[in-house]
């Protein structure tokens, strides 16, 4: 057995190390505070959430070139650009814009995973400058909200902000609210990988 002495150095040392990949994978795609308090599309269809996400990253490209990659996102579209496995019933995310996946309007269905037809469906739809998903109850009620909005600080560059609201009473599944709740963790992982894909895809593609 290790001295106690050197095995809570091991210890620390790995908590160090893990604590400083979760700081760095945040500031990949962290929100900055004045992000996380404007208003962004969507925000009114959920005034009282119980559950708020941001996350944000800057992409050197106009909202001009970002924007074709959000507008064809869906599984059996051109794919989450997260992991494939899980939500794209492991069928690799495109790397070329699909103009068939292009023409999108309030109604079109972006699904979570294949073969979904109710989960995500746009609601709010601003060409290069916002993009709302939403999952509704059959009622109409509005569970989710998964905003993406492009702004340019400068020419050739967007910061793409996105920010996921879930609404009281929020089941998925039947599932307990506090269930739900703990997908937060998840999310992060899912929403960073999605961020640093998009941002990858658009800077490297020519679409000369």
């Amino acid at each position: 057995m290790l001295p106690r002495k050197k095995f809570g150095l091991i210890t620390t040392a790995i908590v160090a190390v893990l604590a400083g990949l979760a700081i760095h994978a945040n500031l990949q795609v962290h929100a900055t505070a004045g992000e996380c308090a404007q208003n962004l599309a969507g925000d009114e269809l959920i005034p009282s959430p119980i559950g708020t996400v941001n996350h944000a990253i800057s992409i050197h490209r106009s909202p001009h070139d970002v924007w074709p990659w959000l507008a064809q996102m869906g599984a059996g579209r051109a794919g989450w650009y997260s992991y494939d496995f899980i939500d794209n019933g492991g069928r690799r995310s495109a790397e070329r814009i699909l103009p068939e996946f292009q023409h999108v309007t309030v109604g079109s269905v972006f699904p979570a995973i294949p073969g979904a037809r109710d989960v995500f469906v746009v609601v709010q739809c601003e060409p290069e400058r916002s993009l709302v998903l939403s999952w509704r109850l059959p009622d109409g009620r509005y569970q989710t909200t998964w905003a993406f909005v492009l702004e340019q600080p400068q020419p050739d560059q967007t910061r793409l902000i996105v920010r996921g609201l879930v609404a009281p009473g929020y089941r998925p599944y039947g599932l307990p609210q506090w269930v739900a709740l703990l997908g937060r963790p998840a999310h992060f992982i899912m929403q960073r990988k999605q961020l640093l894909s998009i941002r990858r895809r658009t800077e490297a593609y020519d679409q000369r």
